[in-house]
C-alpha cells in the first residue's frame, strides 16, 4: 500500500482553506485541515473533510451524458459531446446571432477558476454579451453601492487592526466568506473580543455570530437601511464624524444629512423594533471607536433596497474616516495578484451601468455583472434576442434563480441546455448535455481567483499577502471520460474555428489596480491547467514559483506595502449624496411601514439562511455533511409553534403571494416570534415529494415582480408568508 499526505487547499467555497489529502494507492481516504498552514492553522469545516465522499460518490457521473429526447441520459465521449454541441451553438448562433447563447456560472465554479476565464473568452470571441453570474443574485449592491459611492485606493481598515466592527446581515461562522477573515472566523472573532473589539451584529436572527456579539440589534427583517440611516443621523447629530476626512475627501455631506433628518432614534428603534438606547449604543461605540468598519453580506442583499443598504454601509465608514489611511500596512496588499501602491485616496464614483440593455423590465447591465434575475424572462419572452442556448457552469438555476416555476418554464424552453455537474442535480435533470468533470483534487489550483474577491466589495479577500498553489492529488477514477471547463470551452473554440484571448477578469467595474491585457492563446494546442495558472500569474507580486516552493502555502509578513499619502493632484471625491441612493432613502421613507406581523394574509417573514454543512446546493447528497437528513427543516419560534398547533417534526404549508411549498417545522427560538428562516438549496423543481426527503425549494416562494431596478435581484428574503399545519 502506497499512503501520500499532499498538501494544497479546499475549493469547496471561496474561504479556500488549506488542506491536507490523505492519499492511499491513488484514492482521496481522509481530508483534514493543515496544522503547518501559516494562514488557516489546521481549520478546515465539514465540507473540505468530506472532499473524499464527494470523489468517491458511487453515484458520481464519471461520463459525459445526452439526452435521448425521452428524458433518458445516455453515455457519450466528452469529444463527441463537444463535437455535437459546436454544432449546435453554431446553428443558433447563424440563425439568431450571438446574443441567443448565453451561459450561467455559479459558486461551483471556484473549484475551476482557470475554467471561468476560458469561459469568458469564449463568450467574447462569439461576441455574445449574456454571460451572468450568481453574483447578480448574491450580493449585487456591494458592486453598485461602490460605484455610486466611489471606492479607496488603499482599501479597507484590517479586522485584526479595528476596536469597533458592526456586521450587517452575515453570519460568517457559518457562511465563512464575508465580514471576518475567512480563516478560521469564529476564533478571529474569539480574538478580537479578547483584545478588546466591540462588536455590534444586526440580524433578525439571533445567528451564532450574534451570540458572540457584544450587541445584537435584532431589527425587524427588510429594515436594515432604515436601521443604518438611524446611525447615520445620531453620528452627525452628535458630531461623532471625522471632520478633517470629509473635508479632503468627501462630497454631499449637507445633501445627506438633510435626507436624513426624518430618521430619528425615535422613528428608527419604533420602525425596526429594537430600543432606543441599544441604537444610540450602537452607532455611539462606532463613532467614539478608532478603527474599524460596517460590513454587510447576502442577508440584506436578499431585502429589498439592498444597493441602498449597501451605499449606508459605505457612508457610515466614510464619515468616521474608516479607510486605511497613510503609515498603514495595506489590508489587501496582493500576492498573485499584480503589485500596486496602496494610496490614502478616494477612486471616484462611476457610473453604475453598462452598455448591454435587456428586452425586460427596463434592466441592462451593471456593475454587478447582467441581472440573472432577468435571465429566464430572456430565455421565455419571444423575439429578437431571445436567450436560445444556455450553458451552466458551476451552478444550479432550479435551486438558485428566484421564482423556480418560471425557471423551470425557461429551462425546458431551451434549444439547448448544456450543464456541468458531476451529480444529477436538478437542472442538470433538463438538460441535453451534462458534461461531467473533474473535481477539485484531481487538478491543480491557486487562490488567486479567491484573492481577487477584493474586487467585490470591501471586506472579502485574503487579509495579509497569503497565496497558496494546490497540486492535483489523485487522477480521476480508472475509467472516467470527464473533462473540465478549460477545456471543455477551448475544444469547443477549436470546433468552431475561434481564436481565444486570454484575459484575467477580477470583478466588474474600473476599480482594478493593473489594466487588464488580453493574450492570444495558441489555438493548435490544449493549454494545460498549470500553463494557464503560470498565464493567469504572469504579473504576480509575488511570482508563482516561489508560492509553489511553499507547499502549505506562503503568508508574507515582510516585503508588504505600507499606505502612502494622497496624490497632490488628486481631486476625486467619496460620494455621500448620489441622487439615485438620495431618491431610494426618501421612497423608504415615504413607505408605508407595513409589520408582516399585523399582515392579515401573511402574518409571517421567512429569511433565507445558509446550512453550516452545505455551499447552496452542494453537500445535500452526501452523507457526512446531511448527517442522514435530507431535508432543511423551517425553524419556528416556539410560542408561534404553539399557537399554529404544530408539533416538533410535524408537517406545515408554507404559502407567498408567488407559491407553496411543504416544509418540515423545527422548533427554533434564534428567531423571534412572527419570522421563521428556511436554507435555500433544497427541494425538486417538478415533483414536490416527501420535504423529508428531498427538502422544500424556498425559491418557490419567490417571485419577480418586485425587484431592484437597476441588479435586477426581487426580494428573496424577508418574504411575507402564511403558514398552516398539514397532513403528516
Amino acid at each position: 500500500m502506497t499512503t501520500q499526505i499532499i498538501p494544497g487547499f479546499c475549493r469547496c467555497c471561496p474561504a479556500a482553506c488549506s488542506i491536507l489529502a490523505t492519499v492511499e494507492n491513488g484514492k482521496a481516504i481522509k481530508v483534514t485541515g493543515d496544522p503547518d498552514s501559516p494562514m488557516f492553522k489546521g481549520y478546515t469545516c465539514a465540507k473540505g473533510r468530506a472532499l473524499p465522499e464527494m470523489h468517491n460518490d458511487e453515484n458520481r457521473l464519471l461520463h459525459c451524458l445526452k439526452n435521448d429526447g425521452n428524458g433518458n441520459f445516455v453515455p457519450i465521449a466528452s469529444q463527441t459531446a463537444v463535437a455535437e454541441i459546436a454544432a449546435k451553438l453554431q446553428d443558433i448562433i447563424d440563425r439568431h446571432g450571438p446574443r441567443a447563447v448565453a451561459s450561467y456560472w455559479g459558486t461551483g465554479s471556484v473549484s475551476c477558476a482557470t475554467g471561468i476565464y476560458m469561459l469568458g473568452a469564449w463568450s467574447q470571441a462569439i461576441k455574445s454579451p449574456m454571460v451572468f453570474t450568481a453574483s447578480a443574485i448574491d450580493k449585487p449592491g456591494a458592486n453598485i453601492a461602490l460605484a455610486l459611492h466611489g471606492n479607496w485606493v488603499a482599501g479597507a481598515q484590517s479586522f485584526e487592526s479595528s476596536d469597533t466592527w458592526i456586521i450587517v446581515g452575515a453570519n460568517p461562522i457559518i457562511s465563512r466568506t464575508s465580514s471576518v477573515p475567512s480563516n478560521n472566523p469564529g476564533q478571529e472573532i474569539k480574538n478580537a473580543l479578547k483584545r478588546g473589539m466591540q462588536l455590534t451584529v444586526i440580524d433578525p436572527r439571533r445567528t451564532e455570530t450574534a451570540k458572540r456579539a457584544q450587541l445584537h440589534l435584532q431589527a425587524r427583517a427588510g429594515e436594515d437601511p432604515t436601521l443604518l440611516a438611524g446611525i447615520l443621523h445620531i453620528l452627525i447629530e452628535e458630531d461623532l464624524c471625522d471632520a478633517a476626512f470629509i473635508r479632503e475627501n468627501v462630497q454631499g455631506f449637507d445633501t445627506l444629512k438633510d435626507a436624513l433628518a426624518s430618521f430619528t432614534p425615535d422613528y428608527v428603534a419604533a420602525r425596526c423594533g429594537i430600543a432606543k438606547k441599544d441604537l444610540l449604543k450602537a452607532a455611539r461605540t462606532f463613532g467614539n471607536g478608532k478603527r474599524g468598519m460596517v460590513v454587510c453580506a447576502t442577508g440584506p442583499s436578499f431585502s429589498t433596497h439592498s444597493n441602498l443598504t449597501f451605499y449606508l454601509a459605505l457612508s457610515i465608514n466614510t464619515l468616521c474616516g474608516r479607510w486605511a489611511r497613510a503609515g498603514d500596512v495595506a489590508t489587501y496588499p496582493n500576492a498573485l495578484l499584480p503589485a500596486y501602491t496602496p494610496k490614502a485616496q478616494p477612486y471616484a464614483p462611476y457610473s453604475a451601468f453598462g452598455e448591454v440593455a435587456l428586452r425586460v423590465n427596463g434592466l441592462r447591465q451593471n456593475a454587478s455583472g447582467m441581472p440573472t434575475a432577468a435571465l429566464a424572462d430572456e430565455i421565455l419572452l419571444e423575439g429578437e434576442g431571445q436567450v436560445k442556448a444556455l450553458l451552466c457552469v458551476g451552478g444550479n438555476p432550479l435551486q438558485a434563480w428566484p421564482d423556480q416555476a418560471r425557471t423551470l418554464a425557461a429551462m425546458k424552453k431551451l434549444d439547448l441546455l448544456v450543464a456541468f455537474d458531476y451529480q444529477m442535480s436538478e437542472t442538470a435533470r433538463y438538460a441535453d448535455y451534462i458534461i461531467a468533470p473533474p473535481l477539485s483534487l484531481e487538478y491543480p489550483g491557486t487562490t488567486q481567483f479567491i484573492e481577487s474577491i477584493k474586487y467585490i466589495g470591501v471586506s472579502r479577500g485574503f487579509e495579509g499577502a497569503w497565496a497558496q498553489y494546490s497540486p492535483a492529488a489523485v487522477a480521476p477514477p480508472e475509467g472516467a471520460d470527464v473533462m473540465d471547463e478549460r477545456e471543455f470551452f477551448f475544444r469547443l473554440a477549436q470546433e468552431m474555428g475561434l481564436q481565444l484571448e486570454w484575459t484575467n477578469f477580477f470583478g466588474a467595474g474600473p476599480h482594478l489596480e493593473a489594466p487588464l491585457e488580453k493574450l492570444p492563446l495558441d489555438m493548435t494546442s490544449l493549454p494545460s491547467t498549470d500553463d494557464l495558472l503560470e498565464i493567469q500569474c504572469r504579473n504576480a507580486r509575488i511570482p508563482l514559483a516561489e508560492v509553489k516552493a511553499h507547499p502549505h502555502g506562503l503568508l508574507r509578513s515582510d516585503d508588504v506595502p505600507r499606505v502612502q499619502p494622497r496624490d497632490a493632484d488628486c481631486d476625486a471625491f467619496l460620494q455621500l449624496a448620489d441622487p439615485l441612493m438620495m431618491a431610494e432613502l426618501q421612497q423608504v421613507l415615504n413607505e408605508e411601514h407595513r409589520r408582516s406581523q399585523s399582515n392579515e394574509k401573511f402574518p409571517f417573514t421567512l429569511l433565507c439562511r445558509r446550512d453550516n454543512n452545505f455551499m447552496n446546493s452542494f453537500g445535500q447528497r452526501h452523507r457526512s455533511l446531511s448527517r442522514g437528513r435530507n431535508f432543511n427543516p423551517l425553524g419556528v419560534n416556539s410560542a408561534d409553534m404553539e399557537k399554529l398547533g404544530v408539533r416538533d417534526g410535524g408537517m406545515v404549508t408554507v404559502c407567498s403571494r408567488h407559491g407553496e411549498i411543504r416544509a418540515i417545522a423545527e422548533a427554533d427560538d434564534s428567531l423571534p416570534p412572527g419570522t421563521v428562516s428556511l436554507s435555500h438549496g433544497f427541494g425538486n423543481a417538478e415533483n414536490d415529494g416527501d420535504p423529508r426527503e428531498v427538502g422544500s425549494p424556498v425559491t418557490r416562494l419567490i417571485g419577480l415582480d418586485e425587484y431592484d431596478p437597476i441588479s435586477g435581484i426581487p426580494r428573496m428574503s424577508a418574504l411575507p408568508v402564511a403558514i398552516a399545519a398539514a397532513g403528516t
